[in-house]
């Protein structure tokens, strides 16, 4: 039987093809940086070569200079004898001519590219010169004219066969050969792993718009379901005027949680975009808190859950009023819902020289340890007995939003949150901010 692998999507196949190209970029890049570098590596290598090989033929003649003075200054006139002394300096790998004015080496006439180099060296003191014999052979030679010293103008000429440089460099070639075909695979390799890492945030990017997507529509899909559910009742037959109302104020508590929720996942997308704009100035979170705990207290109340106000301290921090109540309140928000009647939400304000620390405590269901890694994920509802309840109006209303909120808001006024929580035990959330002293400049 066969197992039908994974189904791939179309963005899949989409970011793989993208992995191609983009390794397909590292690997022709490096390619041609290879290419590159072995061109410039063989170029002075061969520069170097001749260079080296230009020396040598320099000192050969200027060794048969030295000899020939030195054989002229014992056998004056003696012409068959001064031109024994090409024979003399024996070096491997060399070829010796000492030619007169007329091309002439020993009596004998010289070929005619000795010739020419002769009477150019003659003319010009010295020269260097490559002839080519054929055969893939290179001759190189150098040429230079000098006075015996009993009279009489010689050229001593020295001529190498420069062999290729492939032939030279065989082994060399052919390392570096199979050092760039291994670096290649390599490179190919490691581009593929790195397109993978590049894209893998694209992809999650993806994904988790889908889900967001996914989710928002079925948070929306229940209270407009339940909408046109009252209103399809309401008009089925004639009814009372009060049953007419009490469909409408249903239609309307749907409304208004639809429209929070709608504000929610606006907030949130401007907030993703960077476009949520933050009104940034000197205020007291102490002050901030005892305006959410006044709010919040007539839920609590409904509730039957005690909210207090426990240790407060003067909490100076630089940020968004608006957005600070906001955080506020869905702290208190989920600290009232998910706390026992009769229980008890207690609220703290600290600051210290450097931090500032907002605490909600309740003493309500908690929280399993499964889940605390996932409260902050939008739409995340972990606890089955988390249902829609009333809310205060500015925070969480049990899409799973909240918390997502908070901790944007918490970010983007450099503070953290951190949440504690045992099962039946209830749950700790502490959040810090910088405090600042001294007077602000309001910013945006």
């Amino acid at each position: 039987m066969n197992v039908p692998g994974p189904r791939r999507t179309p963005l899949s196949t989409s970011l793989d093809r993208l992995r191609l190209r983009l390794t397909a970029w590292y690997v022709g890049t490096f390619f041609v940086i290879l290419a590159l570098l072995g061109v410039g590596m063989f170029a002075s290598i061969t520069r170097k070569f001749d260079s080296e090989l230009d020396a040598s033929l320099r000192d050969a003649t200027r060794e048969l200079i030295r000899v020939a003075r030195v054989r002229d200054s014992t056998a004056i006139g003696s012409a068959p004898v001064l031109f024994d002394v090409i024979r003399d300096p024996h070096i491997p790998g060399r070829e010796l001519f000492l030619a007169d004015t007329l091309g002439r080496s020993n009596g004998a006439t010289l070929d005619p590219w000795l010739r020419d180099l002769s009477r150019d060296a003659w003319r010009n003191r010295a020269i260097d010169r490559v002839h080519n014999a054929g055969a893939d052979r290179l001759l190189r030679a150098h040429g230079e004219a000098f006075v015996l010293p009993h009279g009489g103008v010689f050229v001593a000429i020295a001529v190498a066969d420069e062999i290729e440089l492939e032939d030279r460099y065989a082994s060399l070639i052919a390392a570096f050969g199979v050092s760039a075909l291994v670096a290649i695979v390599l490179v190919a390799a490691g581009g593929w792993l790195l397109a993978r890492q590049s894209t893998a945030p694209v992809e999650e990017a993806f994904s988790h718009m889908r889900r967001f997507m996914a989710d928002a529509a079925h948070e929306l899909r229940t209270p407009l379901t339940v909408v046109r559910a009252r209103a399809e009742v309401a008009l089925q037959r004639a009814r009372e005027p009060s049953e007419y109302v009490e469909a409408l104020r249903g239609i309307e508590r749907e409304s208004t949680r639809i429209g929070r929720l709608v504000e929610d996942l606006l907030m949130l997308a401007r907030a993703d975009a960077g476009e949520r704009p933050i009104e940034r100035q000197r205020v007291f979170l102490d002050d901030i808190v005892l305006d959410a705990a006044e709010a919040a207290r007539v839920i609590a109340d409904r509730r039957v859950v005690r909210l207090e106000v426990a240790d407060f301290e003067e909490a100076p921090v630089f940020g968004d009023q608006a957005l600070l109540r906001q955080l506020v309140m869905i702290l208190l928000d989920n600290a009232i819902k998910f706390t026992r009647t009769n229980g008890v939400v207690r609220v703290q304000v600290l600051s210290n020289t450097a931090t500032v620390r907002l605490v909600v405590t309740d003493d309500g269901t908690g929280i399993h340890p499964d889940q605390l890694p996932h409260v902050f994920d939008r739409f995340y509802r972990g606890d089955p007995s988390r249902t829609r309840g009333e809310s205060l109006g500015d925070g969480f209303d049990g899409a799973g939003l909240g918390l997502s909120i908070a901790q944007w808001i918490a970010t983007e006024h450099n503070g953290t949150i951190t949440i504690e929580s045992e099962p039946g035990q209830g749950t700790r959330v502490a959040v810090q901010f910088p405090r600042i002293d001294g007077d602000a400049v309001s910013s945006s």
